[in-house]
């Protein structure tokens, strides 16, 4: 918790999450995590999409906080509504609903869809969180669908699209643990400063017209045992 770490980096793609949570209780080896926020960094631009800290929520109310280049997004109302941005030529935001759902797009390199989402008291009392009433701890529940990745290409996610990747996860033990935060911790939500960084800010030599599989990331699991990505 409190880390952030990166899920996809390319030489003109980098994209961190960062987590929040719960400190682990006596007897568990890890902390309950979420991902609260993701930096993306595409050609010379920096976009924030994150949930914002609440203690009780709203559905109505729209918790979804976005900036590009550290200036705040402001989403027109309504389901459907589209915003286009000036200073970076392709990026597209839609909302899926009237509040804390949205695309994120940018042509010919990726969609990212996005939800806000709080841990509610029901799943708080079957998993064991210990949710408290100053904070519902908002999280992101996401989908990533790429258009444009090199063999190269690594991070928490990024890697699993690379040439040659075999999964060090073990199938079928409760909680299967990847490993790797020697590689991907990164110092901020948009350093690109872990060991596998490579972002450069510039066009990638791309598998062209591959269709990438989608992967979705969250932790709405029937085990409800941290954060679960599947393709």
């Amino acid at each position: 918790k409190d880390r952030d770490f990166c899920l996809v980096s390319e030489t003109n793609l980098h994209i961190n999450g960062h987590f929040i949570g719960k400190s682990k209780k006596q007897g568990l080896k890890r902390d309950f995590t979420w991902v609260q926020s993701i930096g993306v960094q595409f050609d010379s631009h920096k976009l924030y999409l994150g949930a914002n800290k609440v203690a009780k929520w709203d559905d109505a109310r729209d918790e979804l906080s976005l900036l590009l280049d550290d200036q705040p997004i402001v989403l027109p109302p309504g389901r459907g509504a589209d915003w286009e941005s000036a200073s970076a030529p392709g990026l597209k935001i839609s909302r899926l609903q009237d509040a804390n759902s949205v695309t994120v797009e940018v042509a010919e390199s990726f969609v990212i869809t996005a939800r806000a989402v709080p841990i509610t008291a029901e799943e708080s009392r079957i998993h064991k969180y210990e949710i408290t009433e100053d904070d519902c701890f908002a999280h992101l529940e996401l989908n990533f669908k790429f258009f444009a990745l090199s063999p190269q290409v690594t991070g928490v996610l990024g890697q699993t699209y690379s040439a040659g990747f075999k999964s060090p996860v073990k199938v079928g033990v409760a909680m299967p643990i990847m490993g790797g935060e020697d590689k991907f911790a990164a110092s901020d939500l948009f350093a690109a400063d872990c060991k596998v960084a490579r972002f450069a800010g510039r066009a990638i030599e791309s598998v062209a017209g591959h269709n990438f599989p989608e992967v979705a990331c969250g932790s709405g699991s029937a085990a409800g045992r941290g954060i679960v990505c599947r393709k």
